[in-house]
């Protein structure tokens, strides 16, 4: 492991099948996140970037190498022992939004909180300014078919938020949204990096977010490159 590491992988392969039907998706990775860093992870379908995105999510386990979640060597724990890793450490949001359409904006938020077994009023504490954060406190109450994508989106930013995680995995957040609501989702990650120091992964294709994300992770054939610009 690299001194001071905070997050990233070490040497990292992993591989699909058997025999001769054996793939491998990511061959001998080495990568290294900063507290506050924010990088684009760009590549083609098949070119391991969903793989990548997994590993570091903590959804997987590497075949080889060390996974680094803020400091915590991973190598050795199971995919049930890293649970309340991911609830405490790794914020996700993803570009189909992924909110549960029986629920308000506020009760969707509030999940993770619940896992934690939280009190009622620190929860509701907890819930309404992280809503107030992303511009959708007077929204609360409202269901998913209720809003717009670019407000469902900010509800998925929000749920991601709410335990005030050291890592965000955003896994094309713009993609389903126009040009105009993209970029504002866009600007409030670039916030959110900034005024929280928090450490930031988008995969993404739009060239919006490429432009003006300085870092960029290009992954090919289970490779990658580091760019910056």
């Amino acid at each position: 492991m690299e001194e001071n590491m905070i997050t990233g992988l070490v040497n990292v392969s992993k591989y699909y099948g058997t025999g001769a039907g054996k793939v491998t998706a990511l061959h001998d990775v080495n990568i290294s996140f900063d507290k506050g860093d924010i990088f684009a992870l760009v590549g083609l379908s098949g070119s391991g970037k969903s793989t990548l995105l997994h590993l570091i999510g903590c959804i997987d386990k590497p075949d080889k190498g060390q996974v680094i979640i803020d400091g915590i060597d991973t190598t050795a724990m199971t995919l049930e022992q890293l649970a309340p890793l991911r609830l405490e450490k790794i914020g996700f949001i993803f570009q189909s939004f992924n909110l549960i359409p029986v629920l308000t904006a506020f009760e969707n938020v509030e999940i993770p909180l619940l896992f934690k077994g939280l009190e009622k009023q620190l929860i509701k504490e907890k819930v309404n300014q992280v809503l107030d954060k992303v511009g959708l406190y007077d929204r609360k109450n409202h269901y998913p078919r209720q809003m717009s994508g670019g407000q469902q989106q900010r509800v998925a930013i929000a749920r991601a938020l709410v335990t005030k995680p050291s890592l965000i995995l955003a896994d094309e957040p713009t993609a389903n949204l126009d040009s105009k609501i993209g970029t504002e989702i866009l600007d409030l990650l670039l916030h959110l990096n900034r005024d929280q120091d928090m450490t930031i992964l988008v995969s993404s294709h739009d060239s919006v977010v490429l432009d003006r994300i300085k870092y960029i992770v290009s992954v090919r054939d289970g490779e990658i490159d580091f760019d910056k610009k």
